[in-house]
């Protein structure tokens, strides 16, 4: 399989009106849901022309408010190294300080399944509220820390320190916009789209946090991506050649899994072409 860099390959999603056919808007909830709770987690006194970051800073304010009004204790994990197990008793939530990590559950036949990604600012064990013990597993991607508190600790203090109840609520509300997004993906994507928006989401969530997009490394596999995407392995494969035959990515030298992405916007519009199926012929 060959790439190229030559930019006029990314034309057909580079930028502009599509032609023949108008393409529908994805609508994405994410933006809208933390747009609407961060504000009162912010210095009211910040400057307007602030505002409109201050949704792509949210994970700040998680990090900080647990850090300023909660007791809690640090845990140094490297890859593969698990945080909780589902069925384990659940007492603890999960603050990630630094890393990556997955969600897995469990299949029928005992296979693990990815069920989510979770990045810095990203609180893990939600799952765990409603039964009392956890509905899933949680495993470390790659090296980094987590800040664990204890439930009943994190009521206690919320009584005297709203606020911080009100963090909980909007993480909770994130996370469930980006389960309804990525439902929505798998619900109306073509298989090369779908795995398009996962790299753009990645992306996005790498630029909510200060860090570089261009490159990205999947701690994942093709097998585990289509896992998560629900694809199969062959599907990944070919979606992921077609992406890098139309320009929108490159494979890096150094492994499969390093993947640079030359301009967001194009892999954006690919998405957008492929979901219009007036344009589902391109190639």
């Amino acid at each position: 399989m060959t790439t190229s860099t030559n930019s006029q390959q990314l034309s057909p999603y580079s930028s502009g009106t599509l032609s023949g056919s108008m393409v529908p808007h994805r609508y994405d909830t994410r933006s809208c849901d933390l747009g609407a709770l961060t504000p009162a987690l912010t210095n009211p006194t910040s400057a307007p022309e602030q505002a409109g970051a201050r949704s792509k800073s949210f994970w700040r304010e998680s990090l900080a408010l647990m850090e300023q009004h909660l007791p809690f204790g640090r845990r140094k994990v490297q890859t593969e190294d698990q945080i909780y197990q589902c069925g384990q008793v659940f007492d603890t939530l999960h603050l990630i300080s630094s890393g990556l990590f997955k969600i897995v559950n469990l299949s029928a036949d005992g296979r693990e399944q990815p069920a989510g990604l979770y990045f810095k600012g990203d609180w893990l064990g939600f799952d765990g509220i409603p039964s009392g013990r956890y509905g899933c597993s949680a495993i470390a991607l790659d090296s980094g820390e987590v800040w664990s508190i204890r439930y009943d600790t994190l009521l206690q203090v919320s009584a005297k320190e709203p606020l911080i109840m009100r963090l909980v609520l909007a993480a909770i509300s994130a996370q469930l916009a980006r389960n309804r997004d990525a439902a929505l993906s798998m619900g109306t994507l073509p298989a090369d789209a779908r795995v398009a928006d996962f790299l753009l989401q990645w992306a996005h969530c790498l630029a909510e946090r200060g860090m570089r997009t261009d490159q990205i490394n999947v701690h994942m596999s093709r097998a585990d991506m289509g896992d998560y995407l629900g694809l199969r392995l062959e599907s990944v494969s070919r979606a992921l050649s077609r992406l890098a035959r139309c320009g929108v990515i490159l494979f890096n030298e150094k492994g499969r899994r390093d993947i640079t992405i030359p301009n967001l916007a194009a892999l954006s519009n690919f998405i957008q072409h492929r979901a219009d199926p007036a344009t589902n012929d391109l190639h």
